[in-house]
């Protein structure tokens, strides 16, 4: 009966070891990796499967297009400077006129006034000093007395000067040959230096004003030509730059540029938009790769570069760029080959295999 029992907790014990051999067996087969696997590229025999790109110098022609708009060569508000009541006005609103013109003329019958009573005043002065001029080469007057007469024709003569002066500001003439705008007064008006009375343009040459974005500042010297269109017009016209602003719009970043339009067309008017085309030459040793190869990041940009079968990150700078290249300015030498494809799922060092370099 005891043997019996001690058979019975073998078994039992030689069954349980078993089943716990049995389930460490499972698990471990269930834990443990299939042979070779591993990380894309890390203890992994099999490369990634990527196409490249071999970088060469090629040709590009950089051109920059820009919004600008058409100015006057000369603007400016025409304004009294005297208060005034208005007496004359010769405005033909839209039409040109010469420099000089009379415009508007206000009233100046007082300074007249003043003006003829010192004429009288410097007419009997003069007659008062030729004749003490006569007495002094006799000695019948002395020098002193001559020279008082003298210094009262020359004062009469300084406060005719004034007058004339406050009569000039009594006539608004056209500063420059220009076409005039439309009037804001009409005849009797009183005006004060605040009040507008029109505007006028010099339309015969004329401005075109654009801003360009920091980095091509430099480039943008006096004397560069560039070319515009305006909306609605086939025709291509020509500008020659002659000043940029002192520095560049902390805001934008951009700067701003002035040319002179070259020659005169009759659709050309101060206000019209213009696409402007500047052309900075062609530069033949670029480097170009496709854009779809640079990997943006927060502060940088970066491109895998394929060296001896292993996947590099460099850190690249960019310049200009169209719809399938992008031009690099620094981090890629000629000669380099970087990849175009799979570039999610490649980490550095990663084991790559070309099959396909463009």
């Amino acid at each position: 009966m005891r043997s019996t029992i001690i058979t019975r907790t073998f078994l039992f014990m030689l069954c349980g070891t078993i089943g716990l051999v049995s389930c460490k067996s499972k698990e471990e087969k269930k834990i443990a990796p299939p042979s070779g696997a591993g990380g894309p590229g890390k203890g992994n025999n099999m490369p990634i499967r990527v196409e490249g790109f071999l970088v060469q110098p090629r040709t590009v022609s950089e051109k920059l297009e820009v919004p600008g708009s058409i100015i006057a060569f000369e603007a400016t508000e025409l304004r009294p400077e005297v208060s005034g009541r208005v007496t004359q006005i010769n405005i033909r609103e839209g039409q040109s006129v010469a420099k000089g013109a009379l415009l508007v003329k206000l009233y100046d019958g007082d300074l007249q006034a003043q003006l003829q009573k010192l004429k009288v005043q410097l007419e009997i002065y003069e007659k008062t000093a030729q004749r003490q001029a006569e007495l002094l080469k006799i000695d019948g007057i002395s020098k002193q007395e001559y020279d008082l007469s003298v210094l009262q024709v020359n004062n009469i003569k300084a406060d005719m000067e004034l007058i004339k002066t406050s009569i000039a500001k009594t006539e608004i003439r056209a500063p420059f040959n220009g076409r005039l705008g439309l009037r804001n007064i009409s005849m009797g008006a009183y005006v004060t230096p605040a009040t507008l009375i029109t505007n006028i343009r010099q339309e015969d040459q004329l401005k075109l004003e654009f801003t360009v974005p920091e980095k091509y500042s430099s480039k943008m010297a006096a004397g560069k030509n560039v070319s515009f269109t305006l909306e609605g017009l086939k025709n291509r016209m020509s500008a020659k730059v002659i000043a940029t602003e002192e520095a560049v719009t902390e805001e934008t970043r951009s700067l701003k540029v002035r040319a002179v339009v070259q020659g005169r067309s009759p659709q050309l008017i101060p206000g019209a938009f213009a696409k402007v085309e500047v052309d900075f030459g062609q530069d033949n040793n670029a480097l170009l790769i496709p854009t779809q190869a640079v990997i943006p990041q927060a502060r940088f940009k970066k491109v895998i570069v394929y060296r001896g079968g292993i996947a590099q990150f460099e850190t690249v700078t960019t310049g200009i760029r169209d719809s399938t290249f992008v031009q690099i300015t620094s981090g890629l030498n000629a000669g380099d080959t970087i990849v175009t494809t799979g570039l999610l799922s490649i980490k550095p060092e990663s084991k790559l295999q070309i099959t396909k370099l463009n």
